[in-house]
C-alpha cells in the first residue's frame, strides 16, 4: 500500500507503509542506532512520537518479545529506508511488520530517510502525519500546524499500580516516569530489594517505605510539565540518596532550582560520546531525549557538572554538592548497548551503603 509522510513544514515523503493501515500523527525525531530497532519500540520515552531510522535496514533480526523494554510499546510509528521481510535470527519469533500489525502501529519504509534526517537537523523536529497516498497534502499540512501535541505523556506511560522485584539486597524504590526494564535488570543483578511506584507518587508515601535509595526513571516529554516530581524530589534532598536517569535527571535539576529547554533535534542512539569531567574519561552512550539541562542555570544553585557531550558540548551529568544526589542524562543500562557507563550503578550501591553506614552510627 502506498503511503505518504507529510510534514508541518511542508515536505512531503512518498513510501510503502507496513504495519497497521490507519494514519498516525506525532512529532518526528530521528535515532542514530545501528541495532536496538526492538528497545526503540518498546521505549516509553517514545510516547507519541514517529522515529525515523537512519540506519538503512531495519528487522534483520525480527521481533523477540524477550529483548522488550516495556510490555506494551508506546511509540507512534516508524519511518525507514528498507524493511527487512525475512529476519535471520534463531531467536525470531515474527517479522517487524507483523508485530506492528498486531500493536496497530504504523510505518512506512522506501523514503529518503536521509533526506529527512537532514530537514531535521536543519529546521528541528517537527510534526508530522504517514497517510494514504491520495490524502490531501496542503489539508494535513493545515491541521498538522493547527494541532498542539500531548503534554501528559509521563502519566500514559507510568505504571499505575505500585510492584514489586523482589531482592536480598539494598531496598530501592524506582519512580517510573516511563522506566525501561533496563533499570530493573542493573538493580537485580545487584540484588537490590526494588519497589516500583507510579510517577504521582508523593514524598512522604516513599519515606514510608522506608528505602535506602530512591531511583527516577527516564520518560517522554518536557520534565516541566511534570510538576508533582519536582515537589518530591526537593522533599526527598538529603534523606535518602537519590539517582536519575534521562527524565529524572531534568526533573533533579529543576527540583534544585536549574533550568531545562527544548534541543532542536535532541539526542537518540547508541554511539553519542560523553566525557566524564572528573575522570576525564570519556563512555560511549546510548541516548534519547529531547530536552536538556541549561548549563548556565547552575551557577547558583548546590549542583556540579559531572558529564557533558562531546558532540555538542550539552550537560550530561550532574552531581549535589551536599546531599547524596547524582544523575545523568544518559542511559548507562542501555540495551543492547553500549554498556560503557553501567558502573554507575555500582555508585549508587556504594553511596547508599555510605549513607546507611552514617545513619546507622548516629
Amino acid at each position: 500500500m502506498k503511503k505518504k509522510l507529510i510534514l508541518e513544514s511542508g515536505e512531503v515523503f512518498h513510501g510503502k507503509g507496513f504495519g497497521a493501515e490507519q494514519d498516525i500523527e506525532g512529532e518526528i525525531v530521528f535515532n542514530t542506532g545501528m541495532t536496538g530497532y526492538q528497545e526503540l519500540i518498546s521505549d516509553p520515552s517514545y510516547c507519541g512520537q514517529i522515529v525515523c531510522m537512519t540506519y538503512p535496514l531495519i528487522g534483520n533480526y525480527g521481533i523477540n518479545r524477550d529483548d522488550f523494554e516495556c510490555i506494551e510499546p508506546a511509540i507512534k510509528g516508524l519511518i525507514v529506508k528498507e524493511v527487512c521481510d525475512f529476519p535471520s535470527n534463531f531467536r525470531t519469533q515474527m517479522d517487524l511488520d507483523e508485530f506492528f500489525q498486531k500493536r496497530n502501529l504504523s510505518g512506512i519504509s522506501g523514503i529518503d530517510t536521509r533526506r529527512l534526517t537532514r530537514v531535521l537537523r536543519n529546521s528541528g523536529v517537527v510534526k508530522g502525519k504517514i497517510v494514504n497516498e491520495d490524502a490531501d497534502e496542503n489539508l494535513v499540512i493545515e491541521n498538522l500546524k493547527a494541532s498542539v501535541l500531548a503534554t501528559d505523556q509521563v502519566a500514559q506511560v507510568s505504571t499505575k499500580t505500585p510492584y514489586a522485584n523482589p531482592g536480598r539486597g539494598l531496598k530501592v524504590v524506582l519512580v517510573d516516569y516511563g522506566s525501561k526494564l533496563g533499570i530493573l535488570r542493573e538493580l537485580a543483578q545487584r540484588d537490590c530489594d526494588v519497589i516500583v511506584v507510579s510517577q504521582d507518587t508523593t514524598a512522604e508515601e516513599i519515606l514510608l517505605i522506608n528505602p535506602d535509595g530512591v531511583m527516577l526513571s527516564n520518560g517522554p516529554g518536557d520534565p516541566e510539565d511534570v510538576k508533582g516530581a519536582i515537589e518530591m524530589i526537593q522533599k526527598l534532598l538529603g534523606k535518602v540518596p537519590i539517582f536519575g536517569i534521562c527524565l529524572g535527571h531534568q526533573l533533579i535539576a529543576l527540583a534544585c532550582g536549574a533550568r531545562t529547554f527544548k534541543l532542536k533535534f535532541g539526542h537518540r542512539g547508541g554511539n553519542h560520546p560523553v566525557l566524564d569531567l572528573k575522570k576525564n574519561k570519556v563512555a560511549i552512550t546510548s541516548q534519547n531525549h529531547g530536552y536538556a539541562v541549561d548549563q548556565k542555570s547552575l551557577t547558583n544553585t548546590d549542583l556540579e557538572e559531572t558529564h557533558i557531550a562531546l558532540n555538542d558540548r550539552t550537560n550530561e551529568g550532574l552531581k549535589h554538592k551536599i546531599h547524596p544526589c547524582f544523575s545523568v542524562q544518559y542511559h548507562p543500562e542501555a540495551s543492547p548497548g553500549p554498556e560503557d557507563a553501567n558502573y554507575l550503578f555500582d555508585e549508587f550501591i556504594e553511596l547508599m551503603e555510605e549513607f546507611k553506614s552514617k545513619k546507622l552510627s548516629k
